[in-house]
């Protein structure tokens, strides 16, 4: 386990190169085929692995809640992640992924960590592409290159979708007096959104229709790069600009087949956007994460989900 830290602790910075690093893991037998699966989440969101602590437990805790821990001189909420997922320990849990995402810190239960390891994106595909809808999970990652029939897979989970199962947040609600008035867009265009979750897609719709914004949603960033170069090439044959198609781009970073690191480079190395504002939107935080999303010539970067930044942010990178 320490080496696996070790990785963790050494691997903290996007590269840029449309390639992450997946912490593996198992959480048991399914109750269906009785298999044990493995599973997998962008390292960084995880900032520790550490062998399961005392954990007290709160007295009226929701569902999939064993308590909370005193860790690093902080109180952190442990959630039974086998049990969310449908799955059953052979023995009580020894681990426990501390993770951090927009703004919280939390823990989840695993019955053991296999292996961290480096993909491409393109590795990576929708769960919804799949025909099973929305789920608990976001991807589907072949863990070799090549589409061989055995290459292993690891299902890539949706932690905002089984955060807000397990904790629904108030401040996830969006109404037009958070939102603030409507957005001044340019007659006749767009704000093109993508996200690989189902649970994010939702939020960013209310906040937009709050806005009074027409938008596109896609679920990657290649979705959202061929929507683009659709729409540069209708625009160039009536002799427009694509800014007079999209007002902006809003995007996540971790998504399946190109992640918004390379979407919003290639945006901004491409002549034909030029001056198209480009607003990440991510549950990754942090200093590493904001100087890439510099590096890479975003127009904004804005942590997910609070209405009110990002209304406020999407006002100051839209023209005047």
């Amino acid at each position: 386990m320490s080496s696996l830290q070790k990785e963790i602790d050494e691997r903290t910075n996007l590269t840029g190169t449309n390639r992450f690093e997946l912490l593996l893991f198992r959480l048991g037998t399914d109750a269906v085929l009785g298999q044990s699966e493995l599973f997998g989440i962008n390292v960084l969101k995880v900032r520790e692995i550490v062998t399961l602590p005392t954990i007290t437990p709160i007295a009226g805790a929701p569902k999939f809640s064993l308590g909370v821990v005193h860790l690093r001189e902080q109180v952190i909420p442990v959630y039974d992640l086998p049990a969310i997922i449908g799955c059953k320990l052979s023995a009580a849990p020894s681990l426990m992924l501390v993770t951090e995402y927009a703004r919280t810190t939390q823990a989840f239960t695993v019955e053991s960590v296999e292996d961290i390891v480096r993909l491409d994106w393109n590795q990576v595909i929708s769960a919804e592409n799949t025909g099973t809808g929305p789920s608990l999970i976001t991807s589907i990652a072949r863990l070799s290159e090549g589409g061989g029939d055995e290459a292993r897979l690891a299902q890539v989970l949706d932690v905002e979708a089984i955060l807000q199962m397990v904790s629904p947040s108030d401040g996830h609600e969006v109404t037009e007096e958070k939102v603030g008035a409507k957005l001044k867009l340019k007659p006749g265009t767009i704000v093109l959104a993508a996200d690989d979750s189902f649970v994010a897609r939702s939020l960013i719709e209310q906040e937009l229709k709050a806005l009074h914004a027409p938008y596109e949603m896609v679920k990657s960033g290649k979705e959202a790069w061929d929507r683009l170069n659709a729409i540069a090439k209708a625009a160039e044959a009536e002799g427009k600009a694509v800014t007079d198609r999209v007002a902006m781009v809003l995007t996540d970073l971790e998504m399946p087949e190109m992640d918004g690191f390379t979407l919003t480079r290639n945006i901004k190395q491409d002549a034909r956007f030029s001056g198209l504002p480009v607003v990440i939107h991510s549950s990754l935080s942090g200093s590493a994460n904001e100087d890439h999303v510099r590096s890479v010539g975003a127009d904004g970067y804005v942590a997910k989900f609070v209405a009110e930044e990002l209304a406020e942010t999407i006002r100051r990178v839209l023209p005047h």
